[in-house]
């Protein structure tokens, strides 16, 4: 199983909008992908699913990540990093059975001019703690707001050249 995870928890998000161009354009791909929002996680998270205990809500997001052999995380910048809640929902995941040997792909998305370079290099320290396989080709995509046209598709010749690129790579990886 393969699931895109959006890094943040945020209604509404260009992560979201990133997250559900990769799942369409890896269909047309023939990859099928399994989409999970941090949006879903359960209000309760951090008294409910942390320090060994777990909620029934949680346990069916444990399952889908459990079950799943290769990531791709979306990971918005936020202050200069990647989203805390994306770090509570890896801590909230069973150790270290949910990502112990897997593979991921990371990309990073900003408003600003960096494409949250320094988030995925922040998080790239998580998965390898995590024993999580990440494949080389990273991509950071800055001024994401105006990436992303109004069917939510890249189309910016660059971004949609490495995109395509990554996502070749991670269906090989």
């Amino acid at each position: 199983m393969v699931t895109i995870v959006s890094g943040t928890n945020r209604q509404g998000s260009n992560t979201l909008k990133v997250a559900k161009y990769y799942q369409k354009t890896l269909a047309t791909k023939g990859l099928e992908t399994n989409l999970f929002t941090l949006a879903d996680l359960p209000n309760t998270l951090i008294s409910t699913d942390l320090y060994g205990r777990r909620s029934e809500q949680f346990q069916t997001i444990q399952d889908q990540i459990t079950n799943t052999s290769k990531f791709l995380f979306i990971i918005p910048e936020y202050n200069g990093s990647f989203p805390g809640v994306l770090k509570t929902f890896i801590d909230a995941c069973d150790f270290p059975e949910s990502f112990y040997d897997k593979k991921a792909a990371l990309v990073g998305v900003s408003s600003g001019k960096y494409g949250n370079i320094r988030g995925i290099d922040h998080f790239g320290g998580v998965c390898s703690y995590l024993h999580l396989n990440v494949l080389p080709l990273r991509l950071h995509i800055p001024y994401i707001k105006s990436e992303l046209n109004e069917e939510g598709d890249f189309f910016k010749e660059d971004t949609v050249k490495f995109s395509n690129e990554q996502m070749n790579k991670f269906i090989l990886f």
